[in-house]
This record gives structure tokens, C-alpha cells and sequence, in this order.
């Protein structure tokens, strides 16, 4: 029988009782639950709402009961519904009448809240360390390659020579932002809710203060009825990690393209590709295609939550028993998808001379010839439309800028003069000696500013 069937002489039927289960997910709150409950046992002691000794045999029977789930001894009740209430019930067969003062001051409701909030808590260091790891792989394949050259595009075509490791800086830019969000994260999470009871708050003389400190919190909630209903960390989380799996989709899709023969610009390791049941040749990135694939799949989890919650009032419903399997699997994805994304970045091989190769390509330099002509005195309007000319007139004869003599520029426009030969791949870098440019010295400066974040970090 579950212990919360309370007034109901009939038990529930079979269907129902299978329906409103959830030990299958919510077992993997063990921990937090426990730790939880350690917590308000100490509390209640320190309160005088029940003795030493009492805390004492309550703390002791759910030691027992972590390290029996720990080492996978612990029997699972489905009929028990949630892991509350299969480790209290436990804990009454471990220290007998007693394990049932456990439960005075609070209800599931701000149990299991609290609970939640403490994975929460543990999911947002964890993505944290995982994303610094990331921006490490990143910093290390830009620094590895920091003299590389290929071309800018927009558009998907080409547009301007770039440094690779300016291309690939603007990636840790993006997890830069990604571990704010995340920090935010953790800061908004960092509530106790323990204390709201089911609805209104709880009618003991409770220390709600010795709680936070006990459990880690910096502060405790203010409202009762918000703190047993609010998922807001759940959707802090879940809005985060979607625009982080956003940011790992694009540079998958970099990665998916760059490794392609028709780019050939870098080279997967083997242990980040895999070969085709037919194809012998084949060396396919499928684990960058899996990337971009379990993106959709955490953009899902954060609509069915912000859905769960958008017509709930106040305060608790069971609505909420749908927050943890979407927010399980939202973590796991990725936090093992930054795990294997930075595996993949590490042991990426560049491979210069198909870069080089293809800055021949698409009159890459077209715009420094407009900046060219526009130093001589011309509007940058009239420029554009002359190189345009031009580019189209080489396009026809099947030469490159190059290729073309003097007295062919001067067809275009009479500023052109033997100075237009100094026009290069390395003069356009250098041209771009602006902060957040791709010069060089730009390039350098950003970075050792990337490196001085992850010190920080690290420190």
C-alpha cells in the first residue's frame, strides 16, 4: 500500500497507480534527497521538535540507505510511487516509529523541490567545468594554427581571407556567453525552499537560515506558494543549454562541411568518425552530425516544459511531476555532448594547403581592391561597382587579379597604378588592425585574452 493513500479506503487502480509512478526517473534524486533530509533532521533536533537521539538514529538509518542504493541493494517499490517516499518508508523499517518524525515541517512538496533545486545546482557546475573544457580545446586548436589562412564567408561563399584561429575564436565567444548564462543559472537556483511546506509554510518553529547553510544555499525563498511551484531554474537551464546546443550545432555544421573533400580543410581523427556499411572509403562525421541532431532534441525538452508550465496556478500541481525526465535528459545530452565535442575539437588536424588552396578561389580580394581604389580618392559606392566590373570581366577571361596586366585595370578606373600588385592575402589581414579584427596582432591579443578568462576561471 502506498503511504499516501491517507483517507481513501479503496486502493488506487492498478492503471492509475502505473500511470503516476515516476521511481523509474526520479530515483536518480537519491542523493539530494537524502542530503535533504540529513539536513532537516539536524534541524528539527537543533529546534528541540525531536531529540538528538532521534536525528541521530534518522541520520544513521539514511546513510545506510544511500550507500544500499549506491551499491544498487536498494529495492524499488512502484506501488510506493517516487523515491520520497521509497526512502522513507525504508528508513521506518531501519529505526522503526521514528524514521516517521522525519517528515514533520514538510511535505513533498518543498522536498521535492529542494531536491531538485540541489541537482540543478550540481548540472550547473558540472556544464560550467564541461564548457571551460570546450573553450580549452578551442583556444588550443587556434593557438596550433594561429598562422592558417582561409576564407571568411558569408552567405557560404567566399568573402575575405580570415585567420582560422580568429574563425575559430568566435566560437569561444559564443561558450563564453554560454558560461554566463550558466552562471546565471546557478545563481537563480541557489534558493532554499525547504520550510514552504505544502502551500503555505509550515506551522514549527523551523530554522530556515540553518537549513541554507547546512545544504549549501546562499538565501532562502520568500513566498511559499511560489516556492513549491516554481520550475524557473528548470527553464533557466533548459533555455541555456539550448542556446549552447545551438552554438555546438553551428561549429558541428562547420565541422561537418570543413571535413568534407569538396573543403578538405580539416581532418577528423578516427576516433570521431566512423565508416559506412557499404562503402568502404567512406569517413563519415557522424559524431558532429549526432550534434546537430540532439540540438533539436533539447529545443523540444525546453518547449514541453515552458507548455507544462504556461496555465498552472498556484501553488503545486502534479502537472509538475513532468519536469525531471525532460530535465535529466537535457542535462545528460549535454553534458556528454560538450564531453565529446571537445575530444573531436582536440584531435582536429588542419590541413593548410587545401586552405591556401582555396583563397585562390571566388577573387577573394575583391574588397580590398574597392578599399584600394577608395584611398585613391573614389566614393566607396563608385569602387564597389568597378570591381565588380572588373571581377566579372576576369571571371570571363578565366584569370585571376593577378593574372590581369595594368592597362586592364586601367580599363575600370585611371587610379589603378603598379601599387595594385602589392594587394595580397597577408596586406588584407594586416588592413584589419582593428579591435575584434582579423589582423595578426588582433588575433593575438584575443588570444591571450581568452587564455587570461580561463585562468580566471581556473583560479
Amino acid at each position: 500500500m502506498s503511504l499516501i493513500r491517507g483517507r481513501f479506503r479503496k486502493a488506487a487502480d492498478k492503471l492509475v497507480a502505473e500511470y503516476t509512478v515516476s521511481t523509474h526517473f526520479d530515483w536518480r534524486l537519491y542523493r539530494q534527497d537524502i542530503a535533504g533530509s540529513i539536513a532537516h533532521a539536524k534541524m528539527l533536533a537543533r529546534q528541540q521538535i525531536i531529540s538528538e537521539r532521534e536525528a541521530e538514529a534518522i541520520t544513521e538509518g539514511l546513510e545506510s540507505i544511500r550507500e544500499e542504493i549506491a551499491q544498487d541493494r536498494f529495492q524499488f517499490k512502484t506501488e510506493l510511487e517516487d523515491i520520497h517516499m521509497n526512502i522513507e518508508a525504508r528508513l521506518i523499517e531501519k529505526v522503526g516509529e521514528v524514521g516517521g518524525k522525519l517528515h514533520t515541517a514538510r511535505s513533498r512538496n518543498d522536498q521535492v523541490t529542494l531536491d531538485l533545486r540541489l541537482f540543478a545546482k550540481e548540472a550547473a557546475s558540472d556544464t560550467l567545468d564541461s564548457l571551460r573544457g570546450l573553450q580549452r580545446a578551442i583556444v588550443g586548436l587556434a593557438e596550433a594554427n594561429k598562422s592558417v589562412v582561409m576564407p571568411g564567408y558569408t552567405h557560404l561563399q567566399p568573402a575575405q581571407p580570415v585567420l582560422l584561429a580568429h574563425h575559430l575564436l568566435a566560437y569561444f565567444e559564443m561558450l563564453q556567453r554560454d558560461v554566463d548564462r550558466f552562471c546565471d543559472c546557478l545563481r537563480r537556483v541557489d534558493v532554499m525552499p525547504l520550510g514552504s511546506g505544502a502551500v503555505a509554510g509550515v506551522a514549527y518553529d523551523v530554522d530556515r537560515d540553518f537549513l541554507a547553510c547546512e545544504l549549501g544555499f546562499s538565501r532562502i525563498s520568500q513566498n511559499s506558494m511560489d516556492a513549491v511551484s516554481d520550475r524557473d531554474f528548470v527553464l533557466d537551464y533548459e533555455a541555456a543549454a539550448s542556446l549552447c546546443m545551438m552554438h555546438r550545432s553551428r561549429l558541428a555544421e562547420e565541422i561537418i562541411l570543413w571535413s568534407s573533400q569538396e573543403f578538405g580543410f580539416i581532418e577528423l581523427d578516427e576516433a570521431y568518425a566512423t565508416g559506412s556499411s557499404i562503402m568502404p572509403q567512406k569517413k563519415n562525421p557522424d559524431i558532429a552530425e549526432l550534434v546537430r541532431g540532439k540540438t533539436g532534441r533539447v529545443y523540444g525538452r525546453l518547449t514541453a516544459m515552458l507548455v507544462t508550465m504556461k496555465a498552472l496556478p498556484l501553488s503545486y500541481n502534479r502537472d509538475l511531476q513532468e519536469d525531471k525526465e525532460g530535465f535529466f535528459d537535457t542535462v545528460d545530452t549535454l553534458l556528454s555532448t560538450l564531453e565529446v565535442f571537445t575530444g573531436m575539437v582536440s584531435t582536429i588536424r588542419v590541413r593548410t594547403e587545401d586552405t591556401e588552396r582555396a583563397l585562390k578561389r571566388g577573387y577573394i580580394l575583391a574588397t580590398d581592391l574597392a578599399d584600394y581604389l577608395v584611398k585613391k580618392g573614389e566614393a566607396f559606392r563608385s569602387a564597389h561597382g568597378i570591381v565588380a566590373g572588373l571581377v566579372g570581366y576576369a571571371g570571363e577571361k578565366g584569370r585571376s587579379f593577378a593574372e590581369l596586366d595594368l592597362n586592364e585595370y586601367k580599363k575600370f578606373s585611371p587610379l589603378f597604378e603598379e601599387d595594385v600588385y602589392s594587394i595580397s592575402v597577408a596586406s588584407s589581414l594586416a588592413a584589419r588592425n582593428v579591435v575584434g579584427g582579423t589582423a595578426p596582432g588582433q588575433v593575438e591579443r584575443a588570444l591571450a585574452t581568452a587564455k587570461k578568462l580561463m585562468g580566471e576561471a581556473e583560479g
